[in-house]
């Protein structure tokens, strides 16, 4: 396949994973692909964590020298952009292709909490750009499509989506740090038990009103916290996207709204 002058440069495992750069064709290991190289590096990143992962490390999960890898990917950090990529895997169908943008998006959300709750190593992946995976690209234009029929400019579809994905990944990452602190025993008392043994109301009267609402009694319901954060969300999203609510104008200094 011949080199478009007119494309940017890619790493050429990115281009071998789009299909824009063939395969090797010859080397010492016969049947040794990408693929089997992705998958080797999500067999190690799951059995002995992130941590674990090294060009040496997949090369000897293969049974291969860990030159013979570097025909394939060119630096580590491209295996992991590859590794998250294959992980999340692609989007499902929309079971309901009626459905509104509301209910399309809720799904997204969903699906890419179950896809990082899977593989949690994929979180500690440092994020070094914007998606570029087959499968990461797919997500992205599954939510934009979903946000098609709304008010909502291009920009702020994008900006919409990137809103969710960050919100996800928090939320994930917060509930995964607080099971890995707890060794993943379950706790004697709740944390709304501990504040009360450990504050006093005259201290913290918010804190108090809000625990003897029983405010903090969804504890244990690891969807309560993710299901209100994303319906705020989603809840903000929906008066721009039907045009019930829209920011006025900004304003220079000298009181003109900009650009005018």
């Amino acid at each position: 396949m011949s080199q478009d002058p007119d494309r940017p440069a890619l790493p050429s495992s990115i281009e071998l994973a789009w299909g824009l750069r063939e395969h090797p064709r010859r080397g010492p290991k016969r049947g040794l692909s990408l693929d089997r190289i992705v998958a080797a590096g999500i067999t190690v990143a799951t059995t002995e964590g992130l941590a674990g992962v090294s060009m040496g490390r997949v090369a000897s999960e293969l049974g291969v020298g860990t030159m013979s890898l570097y025909r394939y990917v060119s630096a580590k950090d491209d295996l992991l952009t590859l590794m998250v990529d294959a992980a999340i895997g692609a989007p499902p169908p929309a079971e309901h292709p009626e459905d509104d943008w509301r209910a399309g998006l809720t799904r997204w959300a969903v699906g890419v909490r179950a896809a990082y709750r899977r593989h949690l190593w994929a979180l500690r992946v440092p994020i070094g750009g914007p998606p570029i995976g087959p499968n990461n690209v797919a997500w992205l234009e599954a939510a934009l499509r979903t946000l098609g029929a709304t008010r909502l400019s291009e920009t702020e579809k994008l900006s919409t989506v990137l809103l969710l994905s960050s919100f996800v990944r928090s939320e994930v990452n917060l509930a995964a740090d607080i099971a890995a602190a707890s060794g993943g025993a379950p706790r004697d008392f709740g944390y709304g038990t501990m504040l009360t043994v450990l504050t006093d109301v005259a201290r913290f009267p918010a804190l108090h009103r809000a625990i003897a609402a029983g405010a903090f009694n969804d504890d244990d319901d690891p969807d309560a916290y993710f299901n209100y954060g994303l319906g705020r969300i989603l809840d903000g999203v929906g008066r721009l996207a039907t045009g019930s609510q829209r920011e006025p104008p900004a304003r220079t200094a000298g009181g003109d709204a900009a650009g005018g």
